[in-house]
């Protein structure tokens, strides 16, 4: 297939429009007909209905199929490109926003850093396509296992922290006062659903096997005060790295006993980074 025609169908099928997707992509109405009749004929298949514009179900199949392969090939570029160019002066790190420890902080460049924070999903495709220099992804996970991260190109990952986990509790909680907590006696708690800016309910049920952790209240967003804020107020618990969940006013940070996990930090790239990133890279412990 042609990327090009893809890419313009996969446009007309997110904005439900030919105008719209030839007014975003810079080609006339009449291109973008061209465009996806051409891609039709080539895969012998009615990929969109015309009133209204909605993908059809071999449309909707290849729609699922081209998110990956245009990623891909974005990070193709991005990586000859990458290969090719000078290095850069300045930084770009996509972060989570509970990723950024004291390791990584402390081996930041003193000037020329530009922090992105974005989802876990994010991150990947980010440092695939050059639209960062360097990652960081973190996770629940067992000691020493490293992290699922997505297969959109060629990313190395190193492990750059390791820490302990807490479940955050309102301070009047019954279980406020516990020296520890297990996972598995928490799985039909309240709990809050906020999958970028606290560890994930699905990384909790992949812990206990299939618990329920069921959400009280789903927050869509990366600021780690208005989660722990949103706790402290008894909307739900939330589990986070240690550092992260001590210290916050209302709540009560009980330590994770069981199962045996930790919060765990690690740094993407592509290739060889050069420059600032290489520097950061290799003052990081388990990066040399």
């Amino acid at each position: 297939m042609d990327p090009h025609l893809l890419r313009t169908y996969v446009t007309v099928a997110r904005l439900a429009s030919f105008s719209a997707a030839a007014r975003e992509l810079g080609y006339t109405q009449s291109a973008v007909s061209q465009h996806i009749a051409a891609l039709e004929q080539d895969l012998g298949a009615a990929l969109l209905t015309r009133r209204p514009v909605a993908p059809t179900v071999a449309g909707e199949r290849l729609l699922e199929h081209a998110g990956p392969l245009l990623l891909r090939l974005d990070a193709a570029r991005a990586d000859v490109v990458r290969i090719a160019a000078a290095p850069r002066h300045g930084l770009t790190l996509a972060t989570t926003p509970t990723a950024l420890g004291p390791a990584v902080l402390g081996a930041l460049p003193p000037a020329g850093v530009t922090l992105r924070v974005l989802t876990r999903a994010e991150i990947p495709a980010a440092v695939a396509t050059g639209t960062a220099d360097l990652g960081l992804v973190d996770g629940l996970a067992a000691p020493s296992d490293p992290l699922r991260v997505p297969d959109v190109a060629p990313l190395t990952a190193h492990g750059v922290a390791e820490e302990p986990v807490s479940v955050l509790l309102p301070a009047g909680h019954p279980l406020a006062g516990r020296p520890g907590l297990r996972l598995a006696d928490l799985s039909d708690a309240r709990w809050l659903d906020a999958p970028d800016a606290a560890l994930p309910l699905a990384h909790l049920r992949a812990a206990t096997a299939g618990g329920a952790f069921r959400p009280a209240l789903r927050y869509e967003g990366t600021d780690v005060r208005t989660l722990t804020a949103l706790a402290a107020a008894g909307h739900g618990l939330t589990l986070l790295p240690a550092r992260a969940a001590t210290g916050v006013p209302g709540t009560v940070a009980v330590p994770l006993t069981a199962p045996r996990v930790v919060h765990r930090t690690e740094l993407l790239h592509g290739g060889a980074p050069g420059g600032a990133a290489a520097e950061l890279v290799r003052s990081l412990p388990g990066t040399g």
